[in-house]
């Protein structure tokens, strides 16, 4: 029986996916063999040894300590593009806003609170109409900074409305190159997609080379009035920088996902409170995706959409005695050690793979019959080797 903690509210069709023969499931458990969370912060809390995994319902990991968890074994994974829809029409809606008087013009609307003749309304509504008035999408161009999951998404979309589409990302994978649509221009820096888009908007990651990616200096690279959207990350752009900006009357609008104090009661930033991927849908697929790969780590030894261990996935052949799976330092030498106490104790390899990322390495080996306490002892005493574990 594997058991499972929850932190937050994870979502029932989520938690569903975990068979209950097989699994417990509860937010107040002992020796928990993983963790299934969403915003909940585990810095500084004491992680018990029985924690093999923790799945993040979301993209991001920030409120892991991954690096920490790396050195004990601990997979992390996460849930991305689960809530990319949801983000994606958040971006939309967003350019909506900034494109038009919307919002300042249902505000003035709602100011009428006077005035009870709706003829008379009417005809100072169409009298005011023109200080509402703003700029259609289509023929614009939007700059994507990231084009993975969602910046694939929002160029689909963007190109529907009638938009011009460029995109940068100096990350791109293979399989995210795919998603992209022909019609996206690719610009070979962030200067570039700045200096030509009228619309920009930020879906990387928030690591260390990202901080603050928008700043005085590439604030001033930006097109005059253009408006800068954020759904991704708070760290990503400098909030300061952003308002000294708009005050030079150089950045149209802010939009973004997270709100700031010197951000607050300005005319030309709408910011939401963190609501890019609170969608019912969103928070399902997040949960769904998070907990199919605890199953498959936990049942199968399986990683795949993990942030610190390398993607690695065999199957199970039938009257395969057991499955052992270890981690190691991805220094040289350990495999073959690894190996050398198999075949010490009569153990008959019948398959294996082995991949690693950056300082870690992680192994799947099937053998024709179980392994013994004391050869899992053995295994774990080689040095370089973090984690076993017998499936």
């Amino acid at each position: 029986m594997f058991k499972i903690k929850t932190y937050n509210a994870i979502s029932v069709k989520g938690l569903n996916r975990f068979p209950r023969e097989k699994y417990e499931v509860a937010s107040d458990i002992g020796q928990p063999d993983a963790y299934i969370l969403r915003s909940h912060k585990l810095h500084g809390e004491a992680l018990p040894e029985s924690v093999k995994a923790v799945a993040r319902a979301g993209a991001g990991t920030n409120n892991v300590p991954v690096e920490e968890y790396t050195k004990k074994g601990v997979v992390v994974f996460n849930s991305p593009g689960a809530n990319a829809n949801a983000v994606k029409e958040l971006v939309l809606t967003g350019m909506l806003l900034g494109s038009r008087g919307i919002l300042p013009g249902m505000a003035y609307v709602n100011s009428l609170t006077h005035m009870t003749d709706a003829d008379e309304m009417s005809k100072l509504l169409e009298k005011e109409k023109s200080n509402f008035a703003g700029f259609e999408l289509q023929g614009k161009t939007l700059g994507i900074v990231g084009l993975g999951a969602i910046g694939s998404l929002i160029a689909d979309a963007a190109l529907a409305l009638g938009m011009n589409v460029v995109g940068f990302d100096p990350a791109l994978s293979v399989e995210a190159a795919w998603r992209l649509p022909s019609q996206v221009g690719r610009m070979e820096n962030l200067q570039s997609l700045l200096a030509r888009s009228d619309y920009i908007t930020l879906h990387v990651p928030a690591i260390p080379a990202t901080k603050h990616l928008i700043n005085a200096d590439t604030l001033k690279v930006c097109k005059k009035g253009a408006t800068l959207l954020n759904f991704a990350r708070e760290a990503i752009v400098d909030a300061h920088a952003v308002v000294e900006s708009l005050d030079a009357g150089h950045l149209g609008k802010y939009i973004c996902d997270f709100p700031e104090p010197i951000l607050l009661n300005r005319h030309d930033v709408y910011a939401m409170p963190h609501i890019g991927a609170s969608t019912e849908e969103a928070e399902e697929n997040c949960a769904i995706m998070a907990a199919d790969q605890l199953v498959d780590y936990l049942e199968n030894g399986n990683i795949k959409n993990s942030v610190n261990f390398p993607a690695v996935a065999m199957d199970r052949n039938a009257g395969i005695g057991a499955r052992i799976t270890f981690s190691n330092e991805n220094v040289s030498g350990v495999l073959g050690h690894v190996l050398s106490v198999l075949a010490d104790h009569k153990v008959n390899v019948v398959d294996m793979v082995n991949k690693s990322r950056g300082d870690v390495a992680y192994n799947i080996i099937d053998v024709e019959v179980a392994p013994s306490t004391q050869v899992i002892d053995a295994l774990a005493k080689v040095e370089h080797v973090i984690a076993v574990r017998v499936i």
